[in-house]
């Protein structure tokens, strides 16, 4: 189906630059996702929601299209964010590239030194014959996750609009700081007030997702000894060998450029220091909550080691779990899956069902109580200059969310 508003609502949304900061200590974590937020707000109250607001707690916008059925249904919650990651997202200048012939190469700065290349990005051959939105090069798009807001607030006006459509009450929430990991933390799940919920912040066609890792952040701070080298024998600490000697004994393969479907790994995303201090930061991702508590042994008995052999206080360890893979708790209840396969069946999409190599907003709202699979938005490279989307998979999604609140309905 073709929806007027959904492309300029998209292009709107992605040249308001939003991204979080994980140093900040508000909520949201940067005043633009405040901003951004509070005009969505005024944009919900515009095309017709009820009871339109912002969650104190959490930084949400919550909405409700009330229900206009008499049937006893359950209420559908449909849920995105609003932030974009850490990749310079200023001035955001999105390319539109119509027809597209699913081989050639698509140039996407002036001096073409960034291009979006098949051979490198295989999935653009997906593509043949849609109209692709791409970024300048010098920035990424802002798809994850601002497809799917648009493609929410699309079908909740095009509800509106169409009353003759029957449906229960539908809930959106539209929030923060769902790159650095914490926006769904303080979610308040009594004020939604929906008894299923979905992400739509998932990427390709068909993705349908309800497995999740089990994630952890991993800190260490390494003291070390700085005397001269020349006289270093049996006194100097060096922190950096250390920071090296530690890596090293993580096992080998368990790592994110050589695992895939539900292999855990170890992931260094940060080392810096020099001979007197390091700090190192780690993720620890598995999808079996077993493993992963035996990851995170492995990963302070290794500092336990390098202490023992250095001086206790050498490797200091701080582990914080992040979020839990959310099969635990959806499976219980298939129900809220089935729903979002039947209606991507109906559609004739191939629903694709496999574990994420990440996590949502729904891995910590579902242990919360409110089960929350999440759904395809569309978005393809996803987090920096090579990003892109379809227009025709973005209509997809709307068309999938649509088809979920009719058949809850029936």
């Amino acid at each position: 189906m073709t929806y007027e508003t959904l492309i300029p609502r998209f292009l709107k949304y992605v040249q308001i630059e939003t991204r979080s900061d994980e140093t900040s200590d508000t909520i949201p974590s940067t005043k633009t996702q405040a901003d951004f937020l509070k005009q969505l707000a005024e944009e919900l109250t515009g095309i017709g929601l009820d009871n339109v607001h912002i969650n104190k707690q959490s930084g949400y916008v919550y909405a409700t299209l009330p229900s206009n059925t008499d049937k006893q249904v359950k209420t559908l919650g449909f849920i995105s964010h609003v932030d974009t990651a850490d990749f310079n997202a200023k001035h955001v200048t999105p390319k539109i590239v119509e027809n597209y012939d699913g081989h050639s190469v698509i140039p996407l700065d002036n001096a073409g030194d960034y291009k979006l290349d098949p051979a490198i990005f295989p999935s653009l051959k997906n593509y043949k014959g849609q109209t692709l939105i791409t970024t300048d090069g010098s920035t990424l798009l802002g798809s994850d996750d601002k497809s799917g807001v648009a493609e929410i607030i699309t079908a909740m006006e095009y509800l509106l609009a169409h009353p003759e459509i029957k449906h229960g009450a539908i809930k959106v929430g539209l929030g923060p700081d769902e790159e650095i990991g914490t926006g769904a933390d303080n979610f308040d799940v009594a004020d939604f007030g929906a008894d299923w919920a979905y992400t739509v912040d998932g990427g390709p066609l068909g993705q349908l997702e309800y497995e999740t890792f089990n994630a952890a952040d991993g800190r260490l701070h390494i003291t070390g000894t700085n005397v001269h080298p020349g006289s270093a024998k049996g006194v100097m600490v060096n922190a950096l060998q250390l920071a090296m000697d530690f890596h090293a004994a993580l096992p080998v393969h368990d790592r994110p450029e050589t695992t895939d479907g539900r292999e855990g790994f170890y992931h260094i995303y940060k080392l810096t220091g020099d001979v007197d201090s390091a700090d190192m930061g780690y993720i620890i991702r598995d999808h079996d909550r077993a493993r992963f508590e035996n990851r995170k042994q492995l990963f302070q008995s290794i500092a336990n080691q390098l202490n023992a052999k250095y001086g206790d206080g050498t490797v200091t360890v701080t582990l914080k779990d992040q979020y839990y893979n959310m099969r635990e708790i959806i499976e219980k209840d298939m129900s809220v899956v089935e729903l979002a396969k039947n209606a991507m069946e109906e559609l004739d999409i191939e629903p694709d069902i496999a574990p994420v190599r990440g996590g949502t907003d729904g891995s910590k709202i579902s242990f919360m109580g409110l089960p929350t699979p999440n759904l395809f938005a569309g978005g393809e490279n996803m987090h920096g200059r090579f990003e892109y989307v379809s227009e025709q998979v973005m209509a997809q999604a709307v068309d999938v969310i649509l088809k979920m609140i009719e058949l809850n309905a029936e």
